[in-house]
């Protein structure tokens, strides 16, 4: 794997993180134990965690592989988030100083670590003001119980704003932004990618394979069943199937990924994560592996570095949709490209 910084902080990580949401719900402590130290023999130093994961559960799991691995726990990138509801009372959710305080000693806990190297704000608040949180945040740097942090499922305006009220308030700077990005969901290049490159922070990617379709898993019109993540719940696969099955843009992307692979002898979810690596701003992709081999076949994905005939073919097949304003041809964007002599 590649040493990449942590965004815009001097701290080195591996360019596939490895996610634990899967840790105490479709894997048990036995094997999540298995998964990390395949991912750390592998040669990967960072680890993504959140609180609300299983409840607590995942960090806990985390915690306890730690303490009995000093070793390798020393030369970890640890990264975890708070935001959503942790128990049943009005302030036991969100982004005030209340909460965080709270979620942040709870992480800390179950991690049975002094400091958090990454803690991220797992959602935009709205009710809570962006001075309060920030300010927050920049205390617990000052005290040196996180080293750094940064934002998930933020939009475009959400990050801007941040990094500029920060930055007036000579407060600590976000470093990272952890959104969804696949072949299959390209749209935060529209907004969220260029403000994640006016500030310097880095894309920690999250479901870089689509939720298993860009893996392979799933055929046309077939509602899936076994052993994906859609056959084991078919609640949410007749949510989420029937809409992306609908989509020509699927297929098309998904047998473009599939030749590829075929043609290089490696798997399609390799294909797809290489392409997901290699984007700008991307700092890291996390792997949301549920059994070691599945770990085993993602982390293949760090030996395959796609030309630039290959890149482009899925780049173009895969374009997101875009109406004509502002994004499309006849939109303000493209008028000032244009009369800006193609800049």
């Amino acid at each position: 794997m590649e040493y990449r910084k942590l965004g815009n902080s001097g701290t080195i990580v591996t360019s596939y993180c490895l996610g634990t949401m899967t840790f105490g719900a479709e894997a048990d402590e036995t094997t999540s134990h298995l998964i990390l130290d395949d991912y750390v023999e592998a040669g990967g130093n960072f680890i993504d965690t959140a609180n609300v994961y299983s409840l607590g559960v995942s960090e806990e799991i985390v915690g306890r592989w730690l303490k009995a691995r000093p070793e390798a726990a020393s030369q970890v990138v640890l990264a975890t988030k708070g935001r959503f509801p942790m128990g049943a009372g009005p302030n036991d959710i969100g982004l005030s100083r209340k909460h965080l305080n709270r979620a942040l000693e709870d992480s800390l806990r179950r991690l049975g670590v002094e400091q958090i190297d990454l803690y991220q704000m797992h959602a935009w608040d709205a009710l809570t003001p962006i001075e309060e949180t920030l300010r927050f945040l920049d205390d617990a740097v000052s005290a040196g119980k996180i080293a750094y942090y940064g934002f998930s499922n933020y939009l475009g305006w959400q990050v801007t704003k941040a990094v500029h009220v920060a930055k007036a308030n000579h407060w600590s700077a976000p470093v990272t932004l952890q959104p969804q990005y696949n072949l299959l969901v390209r749209d935060i290049e529209h907004e969220i990618v260029p403000a994640c490159l006016d500030a310097g922070m880095g894309l920690l990617p999250w479901s870089p394979l689509g939720g298993g379709w860009l893996a392979g898993k799933y055929q046309r019109d077939v509602m899936p069943s076994g052993a994906t993540r859609l056959g084991e719940n078919p609640n949410r696969g007749m949510e989420s199937f029937g809409p992306r099955n609908a989509q020509e843009r699927t297929w098309q992307i998904i047998d473009a990924v599939a030749e590829i692979a075929k043609d290089r002898g490696a798997s399609a979810a390799q294909v797809a994560l290489a392409w997901v690596e290699a984007r700008p701003a991307v700092t890291s992709v996390i792997l949301g592996a549920r059994t070691r081999e599945q770990l085993a076949d993602n982390l293949g994905a760090s030996k395959v570095k796609l030309s630039a005939e290959e890149t482009d073919k899925l780049t173009r097949i895969s374009m997101p949709q875009m109406s004509d304003y502002p994004y499309g041809e006849r939109g303000v964007s493209q008028r000032f490209r244009k009369m800006e002599g193609g800049r």
